[in-house]
Formats: C-alpha cells, sequence, structure tokens
C-alpha cells in the first residue's frame, strides 16, 4: 500500500487547514496578509525554490531571524521537503551560534537583514555553511546582499518536488540553552510534535475560532510549537509579531480583535505595568497562556483582578517533551496557585525519588516524564541520552512536589537549588514571599559563593515604579515569613533582570554578575 495514504506529517498539516478554510486569514504581519490557501501556496513554492538551491530530505537549514511571515513559511516549506530545521537563539554571540552551526552540520543558514552580519560571522567561523536566504521581516527591510532572496525563491510558483516522508522522520533540532554546559540537541520527529499540537489543542484549548498573537520568538520552541503550529493544525488565524513589548503588544491587541495570547510571566508583568494597560481596549482578550519560568502567585493575582474575562492556562515542560508536559487549566489557576497542573493528554509524567520511586505528597523529587512527544535523544550525544532516559523515563531536571490530587508545584531546577549551611533553599519559595510585598515588581533570588555558608541566599529586587524599598523592608519582610537560613543574606536592587528573548530569568547571569558579594565583604 502506499504509505502516502496515512501520511500524518507537518508537510500535511497546512495543506488541510488549507483545504478546510482556503478564504480564511491565516498569518498576518506587518503589511502581510495570507489566508491559509495563500499560505499554503508560499509554502509550496519556497520548498520548490529551497530545492532548486539543493536542499533536500535530512539536510539541517537554520534559521537565525526575528520573527516574521517568511520564518513561518520556512518552517512548513522544509517539513515538505523532509528538511530539518535547526532555529537558532539571535541573542547568541556569533561563537555560540556557530557552534550550533558546525555541531548541526547546517549548510545552510536563513536570516534577515537586522541580523545577518551576525549570520555572516558566525557562519564564517569554521563551519559548513555555504548559502544564506534572505527573509522580509516584519517590517520593509532591503534585501542583504549576497543571500538568496525569499522572493527570489518563491517567484516562479513551482510545485515542489514529490519527497517520500514518514512521521517517524526528523523534523527539527532544537538546542536547548545551554545554561549547565554546552547546548544539546533535542532531535524531535513530525510525530512528536504532531503529538503535542493534538495535546495543545485538547488541553490548552485552542481552536479555529482563535486569532492568537505570537510575540515571542519563533526560534523557541514553545511560540513555535505549542501556539504557531497547533494554530495552523486547527485552523485558527495567527498575528505575528518581532516586538514583544508593552506599546506594541496592547495596541495591536485592541485593533486586531486578539482572543489568544502567550507570555512568559516577565512579559505579562510588563503588561501589567504599562501606562497604556488600563487606557487599552482589551476586551476582546478571552484566552491568557503563560510559561516559559514559574508565574509568581501574587502577580496572578493581579491579572485575575484586572482581566477578569480572561481565562488563564499554565503550560510547564521542556524544549526535549516539544515542549509541552503538564497543563494547570483555567478552573485551577486560583485553587491550586503556583502549580503546573497535570499531565497533558499524551503525557505521563511522575514526581520521584532518586531510586524512581514516587515520593509521598508534599516531599520534593524530580519530575520525570513518558510521552510520545518526547525528542528521540541529543544529536551526536549518546552519552547525555542516555543519561537524559536513565531507567526508562525521561528526566526533566526538575524538582517538584505532588499533592493527593496529582497537582505538581515545581520547587526549582535542579542547578537552581541553594544549598547554604548544609541546608537546601529553593529560591522560588523566597521569591514568593518576596513578591507579596506590594512595592516588588520583579524578584529574582540566586546562590552565591559565601566563606561561611558555602552558598548564600541573594534576593534581587525590581521596585515597582515610584515605590521605595529599602534592604531593611526586605529582609524584616523574609524574617517574619521565612526560615533564617531561607532569609536572603543580602537585597540588591535593580531596573531590570536579565532575561532571554523567551523572557527567561537568566540566573546563571544574576550568579557570575554577584559571585564576589560577600568574598568582598
Amino acid at each position: 500500500m502506499d504509505t502516502a495514504i496515512r501520511r500524518q506529517t507537518l508537510a500535511d498539516l497546512l495543506r488541510r487547514s488549507a483545504k478546510r478554510f482556503p478564504h480564511k486569514p491565516a498569518i498576518l504581519c506587518g503589511e502581510t496578509r495570507w489566508t491559509f490557501r495563500e499560505f499554503d501556496e508560499m509554502a509550496d513554492w519556497l520548498a520548490a525554490g529551497l530545492a532548486r538551491m539543493g536542499v533536500a530530505k535530512g539536510d539541517r537549514v537554520a534559521v537565525l531571524a526575528r520573527n516574521s511571515h517568511a520564518f513561518a513559511a520556512l518552517r512548513f516549506a522544509l517539513a515538505r521537503l523532509g528538511a530539518v530545521l535547526v532555529p537558532i537563539n539571535f541573542m547568541l554571540k556569533a561563537e555560540e551560534a556557530a557552534y550550533i552551526l558546525r555541531h548541526a552540520g547546517a549548510g545552510v543558514l536563513a536570516t534577515d537583514s537586522g541580523l545577518a552580519d551576525l549570520a555572516r560571522a558566525a557562519a564564517a567561523l569554521d563551519t559548513q555553511v555555504k548559502q544564506f536566504v534572505w527573509l522580509p521581516s516584519e517590517e520593509a527591510s532591503q534585501p542583504a546582499a549576497g543571500m538568496t532572496r525569499f522572493d527570489d525563491l518563491v517567484q516562479t510558483r513551482e510545485a515542489p518536488p514529490e519527497v517520500e516522508l514518514h512521521g517517524g522522520d526528523l523534523a527539527q533540532v532544537v538546542y536547548t540553552s545551554g545554561t549547565e554546559s554546552m547546548p544539546k540537541g533535542a532531535m524531535l520527529t513530525h510525530d512528536a510534535v504532531i503529538w503535542q499540537y493534538a495535546s495543545c489543542a485538547v488541553d490548552a484549548s485552542i481552536a479555529a475560532t482563535d486569532v492568537m498573537l505570537h510575540a515571542l520568538p519563533l526560534y523557541h520552541c514553545a511560540q513555535l510549537d505549542v501556539f504557531l503550529g497547533p494554530m495552523v493544525y486547527v485552523g485558527g488565524t495567527s498575528l505575528v509579531t518581532a516586538k514583544p513589548t508593552p506599546d506594541n503588544l496592547l495596541p495591536l491587541i485592541a485593533k486586531h480583535g486578539i482572543t489568544s495570547f502567550f507570555a512568559p510571566p516577565t512579559v505579562w508583568i510588563s503588561l501589567l505595568r504599562s501606562p497604556l494597560f488600563d487606557a487599552t481596549d482589551l476586551s476582546s482578550l478571552r484566552k491568557g497562556y503563560y510559561g516559559a519560568s514559574i508565574m509568581p502567585v501574587e502577580v496572578l493575582r493581579e491579572l485575575a483582578r484586572r482581566l477578569p474575562e480572561v481565562r488563564f492556562w499554565n503550560l510547564y515542560g521542556q524544549t526535549e517533551i516539544a515542549p509541552l508536559a503538564t497543563m494547570l487549566g483555567p478552573e485551577d489557576q486560583l485553587r491550586k496557585p503556583g502549580s503546573c497542573g497535570r499531565a497533558v493528554l499524551n503525557v505521563e509524567t511522575r514526581v520521584v525519588d532518586e531510586a524512581l520511586r514516587d515520593v509521598k505528597p508534599g516531599e520534593v523529587g524530580e519530575i520525570v516524564h513518558r510521552s510520545p512527544h518526547l525528542m528521540l535523544g541529543y544529536f551526536h550525544d549518546d552519552e547525555r541520552t542516555r543519561a537524559a532516559f536513565e531507567g526508562g523515563w525521561f528526566h526533566s531536571g526538575d524538582l517538584a512536589t505532588i499533592d493527593e490530587e496529582g497537582y505538581i508545584t515545581v520547587v526549582d531546577r535542579k542547578k537552581d537549588m541553594i544549598k547554604t549551611g548544609g541546608e537546601n533553599v529553593a529560591s522560588r519559595e523566597v521569591e514568593e514571599t518576596i513578591y507579596r510585598l506590594p512595592g516588588v515588581s520583579e524578584v529574582a533570588v540566586v546562590g552565591v559563593p559565601h566563606p561561611r555558608w558555602v552558598e548564600a541566599v541573594l534576593a534581587v529586587v525590581v521596585p515597582k515604579a515610584g515605590q521605595a524599598l529599602t534592604e531593611a523592608e526586605v529582609l524584616a519582610h523574609c524574617q517574619q515569613h521565612l526560615a533564617g537560613f531561607k532569609t536572603p543574606k543580602a537585597v540588591v536592587f535593580a531596573e531590570a533582570l536579565p532575561k532571554n528573548p523567551s523572557g527567561k530569568l537568566l540566573k546563571r547571569e544574576l550568579r557570575q554578575r554577584h559571585q564576589s558579594r560577600f568574598q568582598e565583604a
């Protein structure tokens, strides 16, 4: 039997939505408006153009670009060729991006005008990159010289070559942030990503009637595969922007009648603190999603108060599971504040001790998973693959507790657990306590070297605009609510916390910045 008859790959999803909703808006980006039929045609034409360049099944094609309609088209064009997408964080230095290019063996690199210099510099550092593709941006831009233009690739309007595709084929290699060591490339198949899309659609209520705003970087698996991909799958309308700032996002929500929006807690906080927030008509917004890092409970309560018509979901996971693993739905936001919920449709999740035994309710253990969402392993890294799947479960590296109802609460990353004077301190517990101070906008708690305690608890606090806070006030508040060993040894005030483009706090940077704090004392 012809295997194409039963085929289910990323190459097929857009085509099926285009058949169901040919005239419905699919992608909005700047001045670009594509219906599903136009989006489907664009993916075909781009695939044909890439094939003329020599891109074939199994080839790794890297993309170092900001969000755009062209990025979205490239994602599905590569799937139609059976080529492998390698998205790269555009905040990396040239040397860091070059490591990914070399490790992935990418021969083609797609970029945009704003990042063309970085792309060239990275490619020049002993990589296999031989060809560049220029992608148009959200706003009009001049093509980068010496690169094959997106418009030239699609202008012949040809059908792509027929390629034998299977759900078990590799669809993408997504590199982790490399906070502990060199980045690892998670190998995800079409099957893994699509099983994850199904979990997203069911448990996060992603629907064809949604008009969703995509503002976090598409190089990150959360925006690409928890939101954009499932929206294409179900036939919803996606507005793509590269500027996740309040002065851009809030007007876009009002202008386009956005119904659904995802952001990490740091971006939700920035919206709440914006003077535009109360002046903007946000009445169309009905679904709010957060993830990528832990949402402070006090901020969650503020969102519920100021956006009473919006239902919120907490989505938790990581790159290796494509990335959704657990979900806390709207009905549980205030009943189980701070929890990341329970396993989604196609995931089995446990919290275990070092012997892989389930911990008792309230005890701390590691989150482990089994799921068809999961990666095949790490690209060219058998040793770390074996370690990640030890005992027949995928080890997340996240520490958590689980309650009698099966709801999981992340305590910390293993690497962020602070050990001070022989006692373990979860940074999240200290952060949640400090967030209860009315004058606190953001806070991050880290462990830094200390001559007596080995590690000391340090709090970095961003005060709300116009609010005055002192170290003594913060410490007194902590001493009232926390055990002595959990109370910070010092408080540092800052105008902002370091974050990556996905909104994740860069605690490693804070640890480096303040590592001599107590040595100098």
